[in-house]
């Protein structure tokens, strides 16, 4: 059997897993480029650092550790955050129907914590520091937002246009203010206070107007067409956050898994050029 000095290029890449073997070549490390570094002054140490980062022994690492084989990069922790990510958002969105959006907003926050303690087991290197952070603050804006804008949404999508009439308004006192909230009966004469206060509706009791229904009864009617129930900014944001939560994590994992080629050597104790 050869000794370890013996041993070529060739023998050192054929006792590689096929798995270290692949991974090499995809960073374009593969035999020829090995081959060249060899015939270089201490190559042969410089490719026996490289490879042994490749072998099938176990690499036992801590959380947040960045050593290791582009293989072996973990990508479990980028999409334990954007599992963690969607579900809380899910979550908050699911229990404004029953909850408001106030509350709403408070069981996101809650669910931030899980986000953020996903977050903290995520690398740091490669940029990942940033779209760590990136992602805990797409959420956060993303839950704020859809809270207070769910019902627009709801209403843009299931709602179901049809003539109410205006009835008396109710009266209620706050912050040391009379406010008035616009009332409509409905074609099944049910009464409701609506969503948004859009005119003053005081001078136009009994009159008929176009009203947005949530059939299912989760929200209170919006006074006036489909067209009419803007949040345009509010929407834009949303989707953009909502991109940024998507696609952080996703971008982390890839980059993760992809070593630059001049970090391997730098380990091994060299440079290329």
């Amino acid at each position: 059997m050869a000794s370890e000095d013996e041993r070529t290029v060739d023998d050192l890449f054929a006792e590689l897993p096929e798995d270290g073997r692949r991974t090499l070549e995809e960073i374009g490390m593969g035999l020829p480029e090995l081959r060249r570094i060899a015939d270089g002054e201490g190559g042969m140490r410089r490719v026996r650092g490289v490879l042994s980062e490749f072998t099938a022994k176990s690499d036992p690492r801590r959380p947040g550790d960045d050593e290791g084989p582009a293989r072996r990069t973990a990508v479990w922790p980028w999409m334990r955050l954007l599992v963690v990510a969607v579900a809380g958002c899910v979550v908050c969105l699911l229990s404004t129907l029953v909850l408001g959006s106030g509350l709403s907003l408070l069981v996101g926050v809650l669910c931030g914590v899980g986000v953020i303690l996903a977050a903290l087991g995520t690398r740091a290197s490669h940029g990942g520091l940033a779209l760590r952070w990136l992602t805990v603050a797409a959420y956060f804006v993303l839950v704020f937002v859809a809270s207070y804008t769910s019902q627009e949404w709801y209403l843009q999508l299931r709602g179901v246009e049809q003539t109410a009439i205006i009835t008396a308004p109710s009266h209620q006192w706050a912050h040391g203010t009379r406010q008035t909230h616009c009332r409509v009966r409905l074609q099944d004469g049910s009464v409701h206070q609506v969503f948004h206060n859009r005119e003053d509706c005081a001078d136009r009791v009994g009159a008929k107007s176009t009203a947005v229904v949530d059939p299912s009864g989760h929200y209170r009617p919006f006074l006036g067409s489909k067209s009419d129930i803007g949040d345009t900014a509010e929407t834009a944001v949303s989707l953009g956050a909502a991109a940024v939560l998507l696609l952080a994590p996703a971008c982390a994992a890839v980059v993760g898994r992809v070593r630059p080629r001049r970090n391997i050597i730098d380990r091994a104790g060299g440079t290329t050029t």
